[in-house]
């Protein structure tokens, strides 16, 4: 083990964003599809599943010669495996995605974090309509995203960590969370900092890879 790298950024929403949690419990009347929820605070948050995910399907697709029947995940690309790492056969990943908080509440205390969409789907057979409510993150609200990187080889590191900036640059051109094509889920990643532990790597040569994430979006405001 040759050392860690904290890559640290804010994720901004830009589109209302809804990651899904569980309405098992929800009373009569309640939202339909809520969002996840850290249980101690109450406040949205976006799992690192969630992130660690979308973004590893968004680099197989990058890198596969038919999106309509992509690989199984142990037949992912090498690089793509050794960043993200495989259960069969197991494989340790080199990074680690914690869960991301929300970072501005007191910010979006007057207007809450969360707003209701209300939407139909519209028989084809006799039009009836059936409307759901989705609940979703606001736009503008922002969470802390950090990711832990584990040098196991010094020569690999930046050819790593441009392929992770590189699904950071198709996020910001796809969406995450659910009903993306309908228009949630677009999101920002900024303020990228990056700190070694251990680590002999060049930082500020890293930093630049991501400060190209940072200048690359499809909602900028």
């Amino acid at each position: 083990m040759y050392g860690k790298i904290l890559i640290r950024c804010d994720l901004e929403v830009r589109t209302g964003m809804h990651i899904g949690g569980s309405s098992a419990f929800s009373a009569i009347g309640a939202v339909d599809s809520p969002v996840v929820r850290d249980p101690y605070t109450g406040y949205p948050i976006v799992p690192g599943s969630s992130l660690k995910g979308k973004l590893r399907t968004l680099l197989a697709r990058s890198t596969c010669q038919d999106i309509e029947n992509m690989p199984a995940f142990d037949k992912d690309d090498e690089r793509i495996l050794r960043l993200f790492g495989s259960s069969e056969p197991v494989r340790r990943s080199r990074l680690q995605f914690a869960d991301a908080f929300l970072s501005n509440a007191k910010e979006l205390s007057n207007v809450g974090v969360t707003e209701v969409k209300t939407e139909n789907a519209i028989s084809r057979a006799n039009s009836v309509a059936n409307p759901r409510q989705i609940e979703r993150v606001i736009a503008g609200a922002k969470f802390g995203v950090s990711i832990v990187y584990d040098v196991t080889d010094p020569a690999q590191v930046e050819e790593d960590l441009s392929l992770l900036a590189k699904g950071m640059k198709l996020l910001q051109m796809d969406y995450l969370g659910g009903h993306g094509s309908r228009g949630s889920g677009r999101v920002s990643l900024k303020n990228f900092a990056l700190e070694g532990y251990g680590a002999q790597v060049d930082l500020s040569r890293l930093k630049s890879l991501f400060d190209e994430v940072d200048s690359y979006e499809l909602f900028s405001v």
